[in-house]
């Protein structure tokens, strides 16, 4: 039977056994005063408690009959008022299956359990619609990025090929430069891959830890690059992937010193415990970021105010994969332009004690 048929009999059953609750009381409070034999009214004749009997047994059931009928027609028709919702909610989900996500229910009517659902379903098909229009971007920006270095390679090959004077040392040199970026670009798909499925092993972390570690091992590149760093902070307790955050960490001071001044520039990190969990902090100087640009920098092969290239700018997935890592780690990062140039990255992550 459907929902709306159950819902029918339901309301029919229920006025139903009202019903017969309520002729039973009228019947014990009309006949049971009254003996069998005992004449009523004036004079000599008055109905007796049969005569009652069979004058009310006869309305009782045109009444149960009625009471059928009306619980029928009207538990259908209010069944039916009160699942319209669900036919919304069921066509948007088929339009939703064939792959139409734009598609929103917008329900009206008060704010009760319906409204929430539709409401509920209509914020999911939002989010899955970003989603996958994200994915779509990255699969293209993907396919263009490993494009690049096989073209390289091919054209370094035909023209070696056309050239017999190629020198080979060169040749080889620059192939092992562009497999390398293939390599490192590779391994960055793989490293956003295994962060978003969140396969990993959580352990206690300590962020200042991490942060010491990545400012030394980054530490030759800013002195390449004329670039000071400083660390401070007290320890900073959070629970992860060991792998995942120091790569996090890593990822944010090396975005720092590649896009900061030519030189001169200064990179700040920062680990404090706050209300809302462990934060890291990492503040860089740098050319002047309009918000527009700001919010698009998680986002693949974004670098900075241009996609340029050069020996340490990475392949564009540094603030990407610091994304993912926060997000499978239940925290936030958030982007912020300082207002003499330059960048403020703040990854918020739940202490021990914040877990979900």
């Amino acid at each position: 039977m459907s929902v709306r048929l159950k819902l029918t009999l339901s309301y029919a059953g229920f006025l139903m056994v009202a019903g017969a609750l309520l002729l039973v009381v009228v019947w014990r409070f009309l006949l049971f005063y009254l003996p069998p034999d005992v004449q009523l009214g004036r004079g000599d004749f008055g109905p007796t408690r049969t005569d009652v009997i069979d004058a009310f047994l006869p309305r009782a059931g045109q009444a149960m009959l009625f009471l059928l009928v009306f619980g029928l027609v009207g538990g259908w028709f209010l069944a039916g008022r009160m699942l319209a919702p669900l036919s919304a909610l069921t066509q948007a989900t088929r339009l939703a299956a064939r792959g139409s996500l734009s598609h929103r229910i917008e329900l009206p009517g008060p704010q009760d359990e319906f409204r929430e659902l539709a409401d509920s379903f209509d914020d999911m098909l939002a989010r899955l619609e970003a989603h996958v229009a994200e994915q779509q971007r990255f699969a293209a920006n993907a396919s263009h990025e490993l494009r690049t270095p096989l073209a390289i390679t091919q054209t370094l090959l035909e023209v070696a090929r056309k050239d017999p004077d190629t020198d080979p040392r060169a040749l080889v040199e620059r192939l092992g430069i562009v497999n390398d970026r293939a390599i490192a670009l590779t391994e960055a798909l793989l490293l956003l891959s295994r962060a978003d499925r969140q396969a990993f092993i959580r352990e206690p972390v300590d962020l200042s830890l991490l942060a010491e570690e990545a400012t030394e091992t980054l530490l030759p590149l800013a002195e390449q690059r004329g670039i000071t760093m400083e660390v401070t902070g007290a320890t900073a307790p959070a629970t992860g992937s060991p792998a995942l955050l120091q790569q996090l960490t890593t990822n944010l001071v090396h975005n720092a010193i590649v896009h900061n001044l030519p030189g001169g520039g200064r990179v700040w990190v920062s680990t404090a415990e706050a209300a809302d969990g462990t934060r890291l902090t990492v503040e860089n100087t740098g050319a002047h970021l309009p918000p527009a640009l700001v919010s698009t920098l998680v986002e693949p092969f974004q670098r900075g105010s241009e996609r340029a290239r050069s020996d340490h700018a990475g392949v564009g997935l540094g603030l990407a994969i610091a994304q993912t890592i926060t997000r499978a780690h239940h925290g936030t990062l958030g982007l912020t332009a300082r207002e003499d140039g330059g960048l403020v990255a703040t990854v918020t992550l739940p202490s021990r004690a914040h877990l979900p």
